[in-house]
């Protein structure tokens, strides 16, 4: 099979050794093909900017504002010229044939839109984060990761159709990308890939699984694993997610669910725990819900910006 050229976007914010870490597990990638784009999302302390030192070959660009996870890739996304876009958190280290298993995939797959790899742990390297998703619960609007916390045996080794794709590895051929168009920078982190792929399914494309592929995670490096900031954005973009991809009787049900339950107990909960910035954030992703009630999807911040950047 041809090998297009693949373009690898990641999205830096204040952790540079860590995309450091990423940039370097390109040099076992066996693929002949591809580009590298980091953008730099306005990080206040430590830009990513210096790496162009010891990475050369990377395009660099430096966003002067934080647009979040969908704005930074987006921003990617404008500079990129490959014919299948892989977007990899920047907390991640690729394996040998990560991009051509999935470059392949696609190309014996027309009918996908988003492919995501094996997510295995890094510091648990034989311990399995993803391997496919079951889609939203009805009632609680979480999804469920297959194969979360086993050890990987093999039995995850196949490929098919899944609910949703995980952000953190995501191939997705650009001629879908032109249909379907760039991410929604509203959710600025967290359910944003979700949303994408509802989006992807409106357009008949799939979203699916190829377990061949196989990419290590550290996971929420940049937001942390128990801030009050990634809930306070979890809870936000949940009841946001139910709001603008549910409708009828399952959207009544999700919202009274979110409003009348889950959060009340979950705030209930985190200051029985003394976690009070926990459940401020709750409350607060509530307030936001209600003030932005009417809310129309906004123009895509990255692009009013594009024209003011440039390759470092």
């Amino acid at each position: 099979m041809s090998k297009p050229l693949v373009s690898i976007i990641t999205v830096n914010y204040d952790t540079p050794e860590v995309t450091a870490e990423m940039l370097r597990s390109l040099s076992l990638v066996a693929y002949p093909n591809w580009e590298i784009i980091v953008v730099d999302n306005a990080s206040p302390k430590k830009s990513s900017a210096y790496l162009k030192q010891e990475f050369p070959f990377i395009k660099h660009i430096s966003s002067p504002e934080n647009l979040g996870f969908a704005g930074g890739n987006n921003i990617g996304l404008h500079f990129a010229k490959g014919e299948y876009l892989f977007f990899v958190n920047n907390d991640t280290e690729l394996t040998p044939n990560l991009i051509n298993e999935l470059v392949e995939y696609l190309q014996k797959n027309p009918q996908v839109g988003i492919v995501c790899p094996k997510i295995k742990y890094h510091f648990m390297p034989d311990t399995i984060q993803y391997a496919g998703a079951i889609g939203l619960h009805p009632l609680t609007s979480r999804s469920y990761d297959i194969g979360y916390f086993q050890k990987d045996d093999g039995k995850f080794d196949d490929t098919r159709i899944t609910d949703l794709p995980n952000g953190a590895a995501m191939m997705i051929p650009a001629s879908a990308l032109k249909k379907v168009g760039q991410m929604s920078e509203i959710f600025f982190l967290y359910y944003e890939e979700l949303d994408w792929a509802a989006r992807f399914k409106k357009q008949d494309y799939e979203v699916h699984y190829d377990g061949k592929a196989t990419i290590y995670h550290k996971e929420s490096v940049s937001t942390g694993k128990n801030s009050a900031f990634k809930t306070y954005y979890l809870y936000r973009n949940r009841l946001l997610y139910i709001r603008r991809n549910y409708s009828g009787f399952r959207w009544l049900v999700a919202s009274a669910f979110f409003v009348f339950i889950s959060s009340p107990i979950h705030i209930f909960k985190h200051f029985f725990k003394q976690e009070n910035a926990h459940a401020k954030a709750i409350w607060k992703a509530f307030v936001w819900n209600i003030s932005n009630s009417g809310i129309q999807e906004p123009q895509n911040h990255s692009s009013k910006l594009i024209g003011s950047l440039k390759i470092d």
